[in-house]
């Protein structure tokens, strides 16, 4: 398949383009100890296999540190990112990856409980992943404000959260939808005892983001994965874990995913 005059390069000039990848399951599955089980792997894998043109490699990383690291040019670019994540300031082209997620709140299954249940998610007792954006609590990541003005448990694990619910020690976790797929299959004892929203907190628009010296530049990385889109390996590699698989948009400006 052509891709065109800028991609037709010989395989033993490919560029290597450095990927950071921070601890965010099921897309990046602990990278810093080297056995990433996550989406991120097989993503990769598709895009290498793709073309010669350029060679992605993953740079382990963590979130907190993933900012400063891409300003030091540690890396080419982010991926499974928002613009709106913490990245105000930093220069960067965002790509449209076409995938969607979103957080879900859980509770444990008991009788007479409805879906009136999640109305008011700042009521209740809530286990939250710490540092991750919610629309509930207005996209502030801070822990302070979260524990003044919630009652919050934060932990840096969504199992610990889910457990936290099935044990009463928490009203409601919120749950990235992919990887409450990921636990539930892990866990299918939790199956028949966790009740899901049907709301969600937000929908995770998932962005590529390119440091502007990126040895690829965004409309190649654009044309690659629509070719992936097209011929049905990003819903292969996506859609068992409820990540919708949709046409990418324009990027419209830094606002709240």
């Amino acid at each position: 398949m052509v891709l065109g005059v800028t991609l037709l390069t010989p395989v033993w000039a490919a560029q290597e383009v450095r990927v950071g990848a921070a601890h965010f399951p099921p897309y990046t599955v602990r990278p810093e100890i080297g056995v990433d089980t996550g989406l991120l792997p097989q993503l990769l894998a598709a895009l290498n296999a793709l073309q010669s043109d350029f060679r992605f490699v993953i740079v382990p990383t963590s979130n907190a540190r993933r900012f400063r690291e891409f300003r030091q040019d540690k890396m080419d670019m982010v991926l499974f990112e928002n613009p709106s994540w913490g990245w105000q300031g930093i220069a960067l082209t965002p790509v449209d990856m076409g995938l969607r997620d979103a957080e879900v709140f859980v509770a444990k299954q008991q009788e007479g409980r409805q879906q009136s249940f999640f109305d008011n998610p700042g009521s209740k007792r809530l286990a939250l992943f710490n540092g991750y954006h919610y629309a509930f609590a207005g996209y502030n990541t801070d822990p302070k404000y979260l524990s003044d003005a919630f009652n919050v448990s934060l932990t840096y694990s969504h199992l610990s959260n889910l457990e936290m619910v099935m044990r009463g020690r928490a009203d409601i976790a919120l749950i990235t939808r992919s990887h409450l797929v990921d636990l539930l299959n892990n866990k299918p004892q939790f199956r028949a005892r966790v009740m899901v929203s049907d709301r969600v907190d937000h929908i995770y628009h998932h962005y590529a983001l390119l440091r502007p010296q990126a040895p690829i530049q965004s409309q190649q990385f654009a044309q690659l994965m629509d070719i992936l889109r097209n011929n049905g390996q990003l819903k292969a590699i996506f859609a068992p874990y409820q990540i919708e698989v949709v046409s990418p948009e324009p990027y419209a400006g830094r606002k709240e995913p």
